[in-house]
């Protein structure tokens, strides 16, 4: 799949590019509460491989659904209906592969969530970098109540982003919970009105772009994977990060341009 071509036809995903450097991936099936399905795992599986293939492509990625009712209801519960154990276990596993895949985004992955992220749904919002909301967006993990768990990372990452005792309730009552409460609670940085959301979320967009593009990959490695060592070996990692940017012509260009008093001229390299 070359994401160069926008036009690559997707039976799940729409693609878009509004405007230089952003790539938009909607999740595309309204009609089922965009719902992830076997093949949908497959696309972004294929989506986020290219981007990891060629992160100079796009220097950053939305995550949204369509429609402004539902982010993703989780799980195509219909598509799972009568299948063996070993049909689900081999699902799951794709499912397994695809949240990978949207975790190892190498460039910033922002989830705007147009309405209800369920089970699954807040799985894929989870696996971004953060997460902007509409104001009537809900969250919830409801896969207890259907003799399952999260298994796409819910457990590692609702701790991680809300403290291990609220999340535990969260996922041991399978109760929802509205926008408010997840800004609140530091799950998603900025809840807007719907109406809103897209516009607040590329002007968000648009001031990561401002900046230059090899910084902000190598930033995101270092806080990614250093959130997972102890500090003292985080902090060696970090340097590991920052001393990749030192012979780049953005680099340098940033020194001159704060000198000059100008906005800088980013290239990527």
């Amino acid at each position: 799949m070359s994401l160069l071509n926008l036009n690559t036809p997707l039976d799940t995903l729409a693609l878009s590019s509004p405007f230089e450097g952003l790539l938009v991936v909607r999740l595309n099936r309204p009609q089922v509460a965009n719902s992830i399905s076997t093949t949908m795992g497959r696309e972004l599986i294929a989506v986020f491989d290219a981007i990891e293939a060629a992160p100079e492509a796009y220097r950053c990625v939305v995550l949204t659904g369509a429609g402004d009712r539902v982010f993703c209801a989780g799980a195509d519960l219909k598509e799972r209906d009568g299948m063996t154990d070993a049909q689900f276990d081999t699902q799951h596993y794709l499912f397994e592969r695809m949240i990978r895949a949207i975790y190892d985004c190498p460039v910033p992955l922002i989830a705007s969530v147009n309405g209800a992220a369920i089970a699954g749904g807040l799985e894929l919002a989870l696996a971004c970098d953060f997460i902007v909301a509409a104001d009537h967006a809900r969250f919830g993990f409801s896969e207890v109540s259907r003799g399952i768990m999260p298994g796409g990372g819910g457990t590692q990452q609702l701790p991680r982003a809300i403290g291990v005792r609220r999340a535990k309730e969260l996922i041991f009552t399978g109760e929802t919970f509205g926008a408010q409460e997840a800004l609140a609670c530091g799950l998603v940085n900025h809840v807007h009105p719907r109406d809103a959301l897209e516009q607040e979320t590329f002007k968000l967009v648009q001031r990561i772009l401002a900046n230059a593009p090899v910084a902000v990959r190598q930033a995101k490695k270092a806080v990614t994977f250093g959130m997972q060592m102890d500090l003292r070996t985080g902090m060696y990692f970090e340097i590991e990060a920052y001393s990749r940017l030192i012979p780049t012509d953005d680099r340098q260009e940033g020194i001159r341009a704060f000198n000059e008093k100008r906005a800088p001229r980013f290239v990527g390299r």
